[in-house]
């Protein structure tokens, strides 16, 4: 993890200097700063800055010790561990799916669809979130 850290601070630097050269060679060019560019590129130095912040702060609440990823005779089971919960009976996303797709239909068609997917969307989520606490699956 700490290589994956080092390579976003290197990011960082780069767009951050990218993103001066580019702003001073505007300058020089135009007169004035062209916004958009330098903007963009400064936008994505913070964002390289926030990932390795954050990667940083894993690293150390998980003791700084080395993942199986950074050990070259690990095995691939090494790193697989169980990723969450997975329910393969759940109709709820593929109804959360069509509510969005209609509700983004809405958008671009006629606000009268956003106004039928939204709350479908909303019983949706809430049908995915509590699916556990009703039914045959109670707990």
């Amino acid at each position: 993890m700490r290589t994956n850290i080092g390579i976003f601070w290197v990011i960082f630097v780069f767009f951050l200097l990218a993103a001066i050269g580019y702003t001073i060679w505007a300058l020089f060019y135009y007169g004035y700063p062209e916004w958009v560019g330098s903007v963009a590129l400064l936008l994505s130095a913070v964002l390289a800055a926030f990932v390795a912040f954050y990667l940083g702060l894993v690293n150390r609440s998980l003791g700084g010790q080395r993942l199986p990823e950074d050990i070259e005779s690990a095995d691939i089971d090494d790193g697989d561990p169980e990723q969450g919960h997975f329910s393969p009976w759940s109709w709820w996303p593929m109804v959360l799916a069509g509510a969005l797709a209609l509700t983004f239909l809405g958008l671009a068609v006629g606000t009268w669809m956003s106004f039928i997917g939204v709350p479908l969307v909303i019983i949706a989520l809430v049908g995915w979130v509590y699916e556990y606490y009703r039914g045959h699956f109670a707990r």
